[in-house]
């Protein structure tokens, strides 16, 4: 196990000098969520201490600190993470940034905003929208921090159209473990000036250094949008109708997958059974719920058109268009609340969000289905079809926790063996952390896995930034 030092009240009196004694944290004092994300059954770790930091001069004090001391520490973003990302598996200092959350400046003419990591999601999305503009990632936690998508290159629906977080980051501020302040990128649109370090931060999780302040690409908000509903008898023939989408050249924001059971679950959840379960007298097996953008209206009924006859020609139940401001809003409510409502009827939850080749997505979803038959575990699922990630839930009400634990264990591995076969990826938005560790060391191999693990050394040779996360082994045996 990694040999760090403790916070000793001498330390503790360096780190309070530096955000001062309401924004230090320690004892009961500490807010317990700060021991775990959105995925508990990953384990709790608790920090020694806590500290809100405000600006890069801040995190830049406190870094020095930690690093001339030996001292682990955990960046936190508002936690909203699924795979034990930002909890201290080894104490130490937690350095939270939801205080470092101003939107700075807009320059209109080249289309970017600047920003701390702190900011919300949902909050940029609403500012950007009152400046005329739209920033493109659209990942389904609206409360997540802008930085928290950097950290882990979140994707979203929108994805399919606009590509990830990582396409958006033009440049950013990083503290590094050290406490040195370094600036990586420019506010312009293309680069070939060496090795890319603003790429290899973003998605590190903070293991390599710590975002303090972002630039980030926007594009004009679209002038007319509209979604629809296409329900099929069956999974299988629901996906695919997807690469047809692709095909004919209709260029959607969108494609959403879900399946019966996960509608079902929402309607319960919110009340609002948006989502037919049946259609044209037939039960609806799965369906996909689609989005186009356009200059205006004409433009969009072009794109209908197109999209209902080859619905017809891959057997679609109908084509239901989402026509108005409350049913759009209230379609994609029912959406972005999947996963809550999987948890509100759940009493214990793992899961994956694993990445495959669209026309892969019928084989991966059969086979993990007759895992969980055959393991006697729930399983439910959705995801983003119009690039093939897939949120699967494993879930029970009866089993105790540690049998739950086995038996999902031995789906997971069958699971992520099955992913690589099908020429997968183990995560497409959700990251590693400390839960997918394993899984990305077997998929990805011993070397590339090595050569991950000597970049976070130069980055951070004592190994104090977020360790255990990602390629960090050291703190392997300490978890057991």
């Amino acid at each position: 196990m990694a040999a760090f030092n403790k916070i000793t009240p001498e330390i503790a009196a360096q780190l309070k000098a530096v955000v001062g004694e309401k924004r230090f944290f320690a004892g009961e004092a500490i807010d317990p969520g700060y021991s775990h994300d959105e995925m508990p059954i990953y384990g709790k770790f608790f920090p020694e201490a806590a500290v809100d930091v405000e600006t890069t001069e801040e995190v830049s004090g406190i870094m020095k600190i930690c690093s001339a001391n030996r001292i682990p520490v955990t960046c936190r973003g508002a936690g909203t993470g699924l795979v034990g990302g930002c909890v201290p598996l080894a104490g130490g200092l937690v350095l939270c940034t939801r205080r470092m959350n101003k939107i700075l400046e807009y320059d209109m003419d080249n289309l970017v905003v600047r920003l701390q990591p702190g900011v919300l999601l949902k909050d940029l999305a609403a500012d950007a929208l009152a400046h005329g503009l739209m920033y493109p990632p659209d990942p389904g936690e609206k409360t997540a921090t802008v930085g928290g998508n950097i950290s882990t290159n979140a994707g979203g629906m929108r994805a399919v159209k606009y590509g990830v977080t990582r396409d958006y980051v033009l440049a950013l501020t990083v503290v590094l473990a050290d406490g040195r302040i370094v600036e990586l990128g420019k506010s312009v649109c293309k680069t070939s000036s060496g090795y890319s370090l603003l790429h290899l931060m973003i998605g590190s999780e903070g293991t390599l250094g710590i975002i303090t302040e972002m630039t980030l690409k926007l594009i004009p908000n679209p002038l007319c949008d509209i979604s629809c509903l296409v329900p099929f008898r069956d999974v299988e023939s629901c996906i695919h109708f997807v690469p047809r989408i692709k095909m004919a050249n209709l260029d959607p924001q969108s494609i959403e997958f879900m399946d019966a059971d996960i509608v079902t679950s929402s309607a319960a959840f919110t009340g609002n059974p948006i989502f037919p379960e049946r259609v044209n007298n037939e039960d609806v097996g799965a369906s996909v719920l689609v989005t186009f953008v356009g200059s205006d209206e004409d433009e969009l009924d072009q794109k209908l058109i197109r999209l209902g006859k080859i619905a017809e020609e891959a057997g679609a139940l109908d084509v239901l268009v989402v026509a108005t401001t409350a049913t759009k809003k209230a379609a994609w409510s029912a959406r972005s609340s999947f996963l809550t409502a999987i948890e509100a009827d759940t009493k214990l939850i793992d899961e994956m969000d694993v990445v495959v080749p669209v026309d892969k997505i019928p084989a991966f979803l059969i086979y993990i289905r007759r895992l969980g038959e055959e393991g006697g575990i729930r399983i439910r699922n959705f995801g983003h079809a119009g690039d093939g990630n897939l949120h699967i839930y494993c879930c029970s009400n009866d089993l105790e926790e540690e049998e739950f634990k086995r038996r999902v264990k031995i789906i997971m591995d069958k699971a992520y063996t099955k992913c690589a076969e099908l020429e997968g990826q183990v995560s497409g938005e959700h990251s590693i952390g400390h839960a997918k560790m394993v899984y990305l060391k077997e998929s990805v191999g011993e070397d590339v896995f090595r050569l991950m693990g000597e970049i976070k050394k130069v980055f951070d040779p004592d190994g104090i930034l977020n360790p255990g996360k990602v390629c960090d082994e050291s703190l392997a045996a300490g978890k057991e």
